[in-house]
This record gives C-alpha cells, structure tokens and sequence, in this order.
C-alpha cells in the first residue's frame, strides 16, 4: 500500500507538471508565429484522437450511447470557452499570474456551494476563501506589485469562475460514462467548437472587413501551415499535456484517493510559474509568489476539511 500511495502520488505530481506545461506551450506556439484559435484547435483534435485510442477506439465510444451529442456540443463547449478565455490572458499578464488567479477555481467552487446551499460556511471554508482573496490582492493590488493588466486579470479570474460553474455541470453530464470516453467526446467537441469559431470569423472577414480588427483576425486566424517550433510546441500540448496528462491522472487518482489528489495537484502552478520564469525568461515577483502561495494553502484546507482515511477511487469516477 506504502508503495501504491508513493506511485500515485508521482503519478498526480507527474499529470500536474503535463497540466502546467500547457501555458508554456501556447506561449512557445504563439511566439513561432502561430495563431492562438489554431493552436486550441490542433491541440483538441490531436489530444482527441490520442485520447479515442487510449479509451479502446469505436468500440470504447459506444458506452456514452445518447450522450454524444450533449458531450460533444455542451461539454466541449464549456471546455472550449474555459480554455480561450484562460489562454487569451496570455496576451496582457505573465504565466505565473495567470495560473496563480486561475487557480482560485476550487474557492469559487466553495462560494457556488454555499450560495446553492449545498454546503455549509465553515470556519475552515472561510479561512481558505480569505487566504484566496489575499493571494488575489497580493498579486493584483499589492503597492510594489509589477503593474498588470486589468483585462488580463479579468480574463484569468473570469475563466476561473467559469471553470467553477462547469466542474458541477460535466460532472453530471458525464454521469456513468467512463472518464477516458467522455473526456474524448468533450475534447472533440472543443476541436469543432473552435473550427466552427474560425470559419465565422473567416467568413465575417471576408464579407465585412471592416468589423473585424487585425488583433482579431490575428488571433482567431485558422491555418495547418506554421513553423516547426509551433508544430512541435502543439503536438507536445496535445499528447503530452491532453492525452497522456488525463491518463497518468486517472491512475493516480485510483491509488491516492480524491483529497489528496487535490493536495498534491497545488503544485501545477507553481511549476508553470517556474518553468515560465525559466523558459520564458519572465519576471516571477516576490508578490506574485506570495499570492500563490496564499492560494495553494487555500486549496490545501478546502482538501483537507474532507481529509479521512484514503480509500482507492474507482478508475473512472471523473472528467477532469
């Protein structure tokens, strides 16, 4: 059990450092020159096809029988506008910063259970909500904090309590059908999502330029033609950081249990944070260190006040 546990935690630690790569990549992507709707779209189509074959192909597919088309066109358009809405804040704030204010989802996701009154306020609730918003303030309002962006930071907290609202809602969408299954419908879904975005923005472009700004058209531009770098940038985004990353964190999930899954996930941003500063050469301030700090220990004790003895989760429990 002593070994199954250590396993399962470096599979959780191995899936959040797959998960916190992925801002990264878009960054290395949109710097060889790629355009960001292009790299989610390759991204969801390629992790989808990975993602099929890993589930055990057509055959796998048939179990989510009547709930295709919801997982396609509802899941994977929550997941396509939580993961646009996220990326675009690349644009005006730094990876460490953005990761850090997204990671602030399991609070909100602790708001949206007290106001539905499925939860109750606890005292461990309310100091895990006041550690968030002092991470928050840390990096946003701190007098000495770097100036930021406000739409930037509008953006990374907007997506944040987006992702709050969908975690409840895919979750029961995907209600007895295997993670592995449902994960590929909601990627595909992401993929067509996107495709169907470009090819209106495209065609808008076309008929009515003047309604459509260059940023836009830079951003939201479709193409298969880009630079290796990008080429290479996306493909490691859609197997490693999609397909593999989910897989690797089913399996840790079944050994560790959900609580401590959770705990040992916390180091995500603070990987991409560091991996940002390293590759992407950008500034990791004092503040903003704090302020994610702030944040993990929030997540921490929304963790722990369910902490009890660890029982293995059945393989398929959950869409991540």
């Amino acid at each position: 059990m002593r070994r199954s546990a250590a396993a399962g935690t470096a599979l959780i630690a191995l899936s959040a450092c797959c998960f916190g790569s992925i801002t990264i990549l878009v960054t290395i992507a949109e710097r060889a020159g790629a355009p960001l709707l292009t790299i989610l779209v390759w991204r969801y189509l390629l992790g989808a096809g990975t993602l099929v074959l890993l589930a055990g192909g057509a055959s796998a597919l048939a179990t989510a029988r009547g709930r295709r088309v919801r997982l396609i066109a509802l899941g994977g358009g929550g997941q396509a506008v939580v993961g646009f809405t996220t990326l675009l804040a690349l644009r005006w704030i730094p990876v460490a910063t953005l990761v850090f204010l997204f990671y602030t989802y399991p609070s909100w996701i602790a708001v949206f259970a007290v106001l539905r009154r499925s939860e109750r306020l606890d005292a461990m609730k309310i100091a895990a909500l006041a550690l968030s918003l002092a991470g928050i303030a840390l990096m946003v309002g701190a007098p000495r904090a770097q100036s930021l962006h406000p739409a930037g930071v509008v953006l990374a907290l907007g997506s944040a309590v987006i992702y709050a609202l969908y975690v409840p809602f895919i979750g029961a969408l995907s209600e007895g059908v295997p993670a592995r299954v449902a994960s590929a419908f909601v990627t595909v879904g992401a993929g067509v999502c996107f495709l169907v975005v470009g090819a209106i923005v495209a065609a808008v472009a076309s008929m009515a330029p003047a309604f459509v700004s260059t940023a836009t058209r830079e951003t939201m531009a479709l193409t298969a033609v880009m630079e290796p770098a990008a080429w290479g940038a996306t493909a490691t985004l859609a197997i490693v950081s999609t397909a593999i990353a989910f897989v690797v964190f089913l399996n840790g999930l079944a050994a560790i249990g959900a609580v401590r899954t959770g705990i040992v996930s916390t180091i995500e941003p603070f990987w991409a944070a560091m991996l940002g500063a390293i590759v992407l050469h950008q500034r990791l301030g004092a503040e903003t260190l704090a302020g994610g700090i702030a944040i993990a220990l929030a997540v921490m004790l929304l963790q722990l006040r369910q902490a009890g003895p660890v029982t293995p989760q059945p393989l398929d429990e959950s869409v991540s």
